[in-house]
């Protein structure tokens, strides 16, 4: 018998449309790899199992599954977007327990192109912070379970990285996708502001947060994000060769890039020459104020989120996050800051097509219960180690997450790249030019994704 888990979502689509498999004995060995493995990692918050094989019957009943893009694909959906049937608690004990009625637009997208969703993974409080911990549960990283798996998207990172399923959506208001990609081994694309619905929450933290894809290979990633954009947005055709500046440089002052990054990102940049494109070193001119407009945009957007939630049930970390951005919210809102950022960055893009950076400074933090500790201790912890995504979040430009070299420890290292508005899909043609000079070992192995 053929095993489903561990291709890709292209291939298992693919052979549903084909009927050499039905969409439920697809999904009933992915919900077996959850129930054996997810013990350890922590991924799922709530996994959907007799309600996932009864929508994977109604999707092989029906008379378009020749034509479904994602035809029987297990998918898991970040617990911060709504899923018909289930309720959406953020990460927090002070959110409601209540039952959605219909289906975020992203999800609903998925389901319209045959996917199933078998379950809803775990996220930090209110998405605030690069590790996902808290009330409903933890979520490690399957390469090395003893580290988190990042945040905010950390469960569904965790979920495709242990082949519990072959594509998850997430979303990134300050690196939420490509941190936990770059910790899990993943591809993922940010997309430019307006490509992809948002509606994560109020104001979707001033129009920074965007929905995306968490998957295994750039053809999966590419394929999920076709799904996900609006139709009247056309994504470009790659061109040929690409101005492409390296920047080992963190955006942040006072914090560095360790070797395995550093060198995770010099010698994508040999890939890429190797390929035939024009690559320099050259640092983007970021402001010394960035920090400070990071955090000012950062807390802001908590604070917004918090409101009209119990004080006396979020944790201490989310409370204080909250209550330091409540000064900064009318400020933030307006805008400026962000145009300036914008402005500075604009002539740096103007010269070069795309920005290679590494994605991350370090590994990620000890999986430890980092939403039982100090507010100055979490944005320390993450600072340090996640300082070059805010940026992109900030300029509202498309930026993505790829697996490229690996830890000490045998753990993925990871490069992200840049792009100015609209070039998604010149993107996603240099990462499936890394990919195939240079690819990754797609999924942890069972036995490491179970040790402890």
């Amino acid at each position: 018998m053929t095993s489903w888990v561990g291709r890709t979502a292209a291939e298992i689509a693919t052979a549903v449309r084909e009927k050499q498999a039905t969409p439920r004995e697809v999904v009933a060995e992915h919900l077996a790899r959850i129930e054996r493995l997810d013990g350890r990692i922590g991924a799922f918050r709530v996994v959907r199992a007799e309600a996932a094989l009864a929508e994977a019957d109604e999707v092989g009943a029906r008379a378009d599954l020749a034509e479904l893009p994602l035809a029987g694909v297990p998918v898991a959906i970040k617990d911060n977007l709504a899923v018909r049937g289930e309720s959406n608690r953020v990460g927090s004990a002070a959110t409601p327990d209540t039952r959605a009625d219909d289906d975020h637009i992203t999800v609903a997208r998925l389901r319209a192109a045959g996917a199933v969703v078998v379950g809803l993974t775990n996220v930090p409080e209110l998405c605030v912070f690069g590790t996902t911990e808290g009330v409903h549960g933890t979520a490690r990283n399957p390469w090395d379970t003893s580290r988190t798996a990042g945040g905010s998207s950390g469960g569904s990172a965790a979920a495709v990285a242990a082949g519990m399923v072959p594509i998850a959506l997430g979303n990134d208001g300050m690196g939420s996708l490509r941190i936990p990609a770059a910790n899990c081994g993943l591809v993922t694309i940010k997309p430019g502001h307006g490509v992809v619905p948002a509606g994560i929450s109020d104001g979707d933290w001033f129009g920074m947060s965007e929905n995306g894809p968490l998957a295994t290979t750039v053809e999966d990633a590419r394929l999920m994000l076709s799904v996900l954009a609006d139709t009247e947005v056309a994504l470009p055709e790659p061109s040929g060769t690409h101005r492409i500046a390296v920047s080992l440089r963190s955006p942040l002052a006072g914090v560095t890039i360790s070797k395995p990054y550093a060198t995770a990102a010099r010698e994508a940049a040999g890939v890429l020459i190797k390929a035939g494109h024009q690559v320099r070193r050259a640092d983007p001119p970021y402001p010394m104020s960035l920090g400070v407009t990071s955090l000012t945009h950062w807390t802001a957007g908590t604070s917004v989120d918090a409101q009209g939630l119990d004080p006396r049930q979020l944790t201490r970390r989310t409370r204080v996050h909250a209550a330091v951005g409540k000064r900064f919210v009318d400020r933030v809102r307006a805008g400026a800051s962000r145009e300036e950022l914008r402005r500075r960055l604009e002539p740096f893009f103007a010269e070069y097509d795309v920005l290679l950076t590494p994605a991350l400074a370090r590994r990620s933090p000890k999986s430890e219960p980092w939403h039982e500790r100090g507010w100055l201790r979490n944005v320390m912890a993450n600072t340090n180690y996640s300082p070059l995504t805010p940026p992109w979040n900030l300029t509202g430009w498309p930026a993505m997450a790829i697996p490229f070299g690996t830890l000490p420890s045998g753990a993925p290292t990871a490069v992200q790249l840049v792009g100015r508005p609209g070039s998604e899909a010149e993107l996603l043609d240099l990462a499936e030019q890394i990919e195939k000079l240079h690819p990754w070992r797609r999924t942890a192995p069972s036995d490491q994704a179970v040790s402890s």
